[in-house]
C-alpha cells in the first residue's frame, strides 16, 4: 500500500514533500532555540536549527535546500524587524551550512562520522567557518536596519557564532547517527542498568557543572564512560545534557554565571560546552575507528586461519606421498 502509493507520487510532489519535512524541522528546532534568546528574543546560545541546516544536505541531499530557508523564514519573520532583514538572516542561516556542506564533501567528509578526520572537518567547518558566514551576515544586516547599534556588533556576532556553532556539535552528530542506529534484537538487563546510571550519572554531573565552575571536571569521566560503553550515541546524548543545562543556567543567570556581563558570560559557557561537544565527537569517535580497526584484524585473521587449514591437509598429503616414494626407492 504504502509502496503503491510511494509510485504514484511524481519527482516534483516527492521533493515537495521533503522540502515541507526540513521546513517543519528547522521551524521546530528554531523555537526551540528561540527559548534561550538573550539578543532581541531571537539570538540564541544554542541554535539546535544549525546543527538541523547542515545534516539537511549531508543525508538528503543538496537539492533540498529550500526548506532550510523556508523554516529559517518562518522562524524569524515574526521576529522582525523588517521583510528585507528577514530574507537577508534567512539566506545566511541557509549559505552558511551549505557552503560548509561543499567544503567538507570536497575534503573527504562521510556522514559515518567513523574516523578521526571527519570529526575534525565537522568541527573546524561545519561549527567554527560556515557558522561564521551566518551569524556575521545576520548581525551584520541588523546593525544596518538599524536594529542593533554599530557598538553591539561584536558581542551579538560572538553569540549568534558560539550559539550556532554549539547547535552543529550537538545536533549534526545525532542526526547523521539516526539512520544508523539500531538496538540490538536482545539487550541484557546489566545493560539496561548501566545505560540507566549512565543516565543519572550524566544528568547529575550536568546539574552539577551549571551549578559550579568548581566541578565542570565531573562531566569528562562520564563522556569518556560513555563513549567507551555506549559509542557515539552514549557521548553525544551527555554532552547535549550538559550543554544544554548549561546554557540554560547562563542565561537565567543561575550559578556562578550570574555575576558576568553578556559577553563574558558566554565566552565562558561557550568555551566550556564547545570542550565538551569536541571531547564528546572526538573520544567516541577514536573509539569507533579503534573497533573497526579491531573488527579488521580479526577479519583477516580468521582468513589467514581459514587458508592455513586449507594448505595444511595438502602440505600433509604432498609429505606423505614424497615419503612413501621415498620408501618405494629404497626397497628397490
Amino acid at each position: 500500500m504504502r509502496l503503491a502509493a510511494r509510485q504514484q507520487l511524481s519527482p516534483a510532489a516527492h521533493w515537495g514533500l521533503i522540502v515541507l519535512g526540513v521546513t517543519v524541522g528547522y521551524f521546530v528546532a528554531g523555537q526551540i532555540g528561540i527559548q534561550w534568546a538573550i539578543v532581541r528574543e531571537q539570538i540564541s546560545p544554542l541554535w539546535p536549527a544549525a546543527g538541523v541546516a547542515l545534516a539537511v544536505p549531508m543525508l538528503l541531499g543538496r537539492r533540498f535546500w529550500p526548506g532550510i530557508f523556508l523554516g529559517a523564514l518562518l522562524t524569524n519573520i515574526a521576529l522582525g524587524p523588517s521583510l528585507v532583514t528577514v530574507l537577508v538572516i534567512s539566506s545566511g542561516n541557509t549559505i552558511g551550512p551549505m557552503l560548509a556542506y561543499a567544503v567538507m564533501r570536497r575534503l573527504g567528509f562521510r556522514n559515518e562520522l567513523d574516523r578521526l578526520p571527519d570529526a575534525v572537518l565537522l568541527v573546524a567547518v561545519g561549527a567554527a567557518a560556515g557558522t561564521a558566514v551566518s551569524a556575521v551576515l545576520g548581525t551584520g544586516v541588523l546593525v544596518f536596519s538599524g536594529a542593533l547599534s554599530p557598538g553591539s556588533f561584536w558581542a551579538t556576532a560572538l553569540v549568534w557564532w558560539t550559539g550556532d556553532a554549539m547547535g552543529v556539535l550537538t545536533i549534526t552528530p545525532l542526526l547523521l547517527l539516526a539512520p544508523r542506529f539500531r538496538l540490538p534484537a536482545q539487550v541484557p538487563l546489566a545493560r539496561w542498568g548501566e545505560g540507566v546510571a549512565l543516565a543519572f550519572c550524566g544528568l547529575g554531573t550536568a546539574i552539577v557543572a551549571a551549578a559550579s565552575t568548581s566541578k565542570l571536571f565531573l562531566v569528562f569521566p562520564v563522556l569518556v564512560w560513555a563513549a567507551l560503553r555506549f559509542r557515539q550515541a552514549g557521548a553525544l546524548l551527555c554532552s547535549l545534557c550538559v550543554c544544554t543545562f548549561t546554557v540554560f543556567a547562563a542565561v537565567r543567570g543561575y550559578g556562578p554565571y550570574g555575576s558576568y556581563e553578556l559577553v563574558t558570560r558566554m565566552l565562558h559557557v561557550q568555551a566550556f560546552d564547545a570542550t565538551v561537544g569536541m571531547t564528546a565527537l572526538a573520544l567516541s569517535t577514536v573509539v569507533l575507528q579503534r573497533d573497526r580497526a579491531t573488527a579488521e584484524i580479526t577479519d583477516a585473521w580468521r582468513q589467514i586461519t581459514e587458508m592455513v587449514d586449507m594448505i595444511a591437509p595438502r602440505q600433509s598429503l604432498r609429505s606423505a606421498m614424497n615419503t612413501e616414494r621415498k620408501n618405494d626407492e629404497i626397497a628397490d
